[in-house]
């Protein structure tokens, strides 16, 4: 949260758009497979004198399968889910001059999805479907000033998500379920960030500057209308924020790599959240090994939802909430291994961390027999994850990672849901043959707490849901140049692993296409 904000509690995805560096190119996919399943996506992008672009666009459908585990022999009905996704993405940049561009990015996705009712009991819903689909705009400028120790880039952004959930009544449904639920959010977002590269001083080499500073302005429109029940529920709501955030990093005598970064965040709805983290990396090359640490802290500001919906049972958000807010640190070695005449040849690494969460929002009764958002949670996350990779040849690699979770509630110590204490995986790479590629997986997820569902479809309470284990495949084989055959088998022994007790992990599928690259 110290460099990026609200969200950030838990991590942080950073997409890098595609854009076109090179004379034309284009890249063709094309894959079919089972059970009923078809992909296919172009990419066309290249440099014109000033101009670059990228053109991008996919479709994926698949017939889908039954979410509900055929362990409820009561509900079962072997009534598939199917699965469309379309996507399309235009990036356009203009550089006028040497060390500046000029870029706008469109980028626009649906989806289309079904999927069971986990109602009371899961019912086998051959009705209810999910329609989503998004759009992203963003325009902006980058250059490279100071004899190119400035990197500052300013954009504006905005995104719209629009969600529909339509569950048209079935006359075998023993819930006699049926909603009508629509969702509009937008987001206006205007960044101004830079990296000032700083001059070697004595020991200090390496160094730059972080700073930046961003508005944003968030709308939602929400209108849910469960019909069967009478339950309905309104929302139409915004706020706004004005952050700055600032960052140094330098290395210390070629040996410890500092970072430190502090933000401030001034949301309208609650007002300021100050958010910081300092973290470095000692290099201990006489073993072989660095020693990774870190500790900051991060929140979350509550949601639009949460601050300000209504119901027809009386119940309601609550203007008054607080961010959630973390304090979290983490500390541990990796063994970078030589042997055998292999820079590489083995690397071992171990992290502890620790996470306490405060505030956590959750809805309580009043007095009147109604619920009302508040501020009322803890809770305590900490564990051990390590990885072990082995490179013992130019044709085989391995790679086995096993975390540790104990995540637990600060209030009573239960244990939080759909927090698996014990998960892995291993992954081989295999290159037999020039441009041969066999990748196969196994992943393991152990038990954890969750709402637990019987056979009969029926809710029995809190308890410890099943393990699961899961075996993928990967094969890729260059034909040449231009021309790249694959196959992706998933889930390919077809585990019944329910990854939330009541709903069912896809069964086995295989998926083989080409992909051809021109330039």
């Amino acid at each position: 949260s110290g460099l990026y904000g609200s969200h950030a509690i838990g991590g942080v995805i950073n997409i890098i758009t595609k854009r076109g560096t090179k004379p034309s190119q284009a890249t063709v996919t094309v894959a079919g497979g089972y059970p009923a399943q078809a992909q296919a996506s172009a990419t066309l992008s290249g440099v014109t004198g000033k101009f670059d672009y990228a053109l991008s666009g996919g479709i994926d459908e698949e017939a889908g399968f039954d979410y509900t585990p055929k362990r409820m022999k009561g509900v079962y009905a072997n009534h598939q889910d199917p699965y469309r996704s379309r996507l399309g993405s235009l990036s356009l940049g203009y550089t006028p001059v040497q060390g500046t561009r000029v870029y706008a990015i469109l980028r626009a996705q649906g989806t289309d999805s079904a999927s069971p009712n986990l109602d009371y009991p899961v019912y086998d819903d051959p009705n209810n479907y999910f329609y989503n689909s998004s759009f992203f705009g963003k325009l902006g400028v980058s250059s490279t000033l100071l004899g190119g120790r400035l990197s500052t880039d300013l954009f504006v952004a905005q995104m719209q998500d629009n969600i529909h959930n339509r569950n048209l009544l079935d006359a075998n449904d023993p819930n006699q379920a049926s909603a009508n639920d629509i969702y509009h959010g937008y987001r206006t977002d205007t960044q101004w960030n830079n990296t000032l590269r700083l001059s070697d001083a004595g020991p200090f080499t390496f160094s730059s500057l972080l700073f930046g500073t961003e508005y944003s302005n968030d709308t939602a429109h929400e209108a849910v209308n469960e019909e069967s029940g009478g339950y309905t529920t309104y929302l139409r709501a915004s706020q706004h924020s004005w952050s700055g955030h600032a960052g140094l990093q330098t290395t210390i005598a070629d040996r410890f790599t500092l970072t430190g970064a502090v933000r401030d965040d001034t949301v309208s709805s609650f007002g300021s959240a100050v958010t910081w983290r300092v973290g470095g990396v000692l290099a201990l090359p006489e073993i072989d090994a660095t020693l990774k640490g870190s500790v900051g802290t991060g929140f979350l500001a509550p949601s639009l939802f949460d601050l300000h919906y209504v119901d027809n049972y009386g119940d309601s958000g609550n203007p008054n909430l607080r961010p959630e807010r973390s304090t979290g640190w983490e500390i541990g070695p990796q063994f970078d291994i030589p042997a055998f005449g292999r820079a590489d040849f083995a690397s071992i690494s171990a992290t502890y961390f620790f996470t306490s969460i405060r505030n956590l929002i959750q809805s309580v009764a009043t007095s009147n027999y109604t619920y009302m958002e508040e501020n009322v949670a803890r809770a305590n996350i900490n564990g051990v994850e390590t990885d072990y990779v082995l490179n013992p040849a130019s044709w085989f690699s391995a790679e086995v990672n096993y975390t540790y979770t104990r995540a637990v509630s600060g209030t009573d110590g239960s244990a939080l849901l759909r927090r698996p204490q014990n998960a892995g995986s291993a992954t081989v790479t295999i290159k037999p043959l020039p441009g041969l590629s066999i990748v196969p997986q196994v992943q393991y997820v152990g038990r954890f707490s969750d709402y637990l569902y019987g056979n009969d479809g029926y809710m029995t309470g809190i308890g410890s849901a099943d393990p699961g284990t899961v075996v993928n495949l990967n094969v890729t084989y260059r034909l040449n140049g231009k021309f790249t055959l694959f196959a992706t088998g998933k889930n390919i022994l077809n585990s019944n692993f329910e990854s939330a007790n009541g709903l069912q992990i896809a069964g086995a599928s295989m998926l083989i296409g080409v992909r051809a690259q021109m330039e």
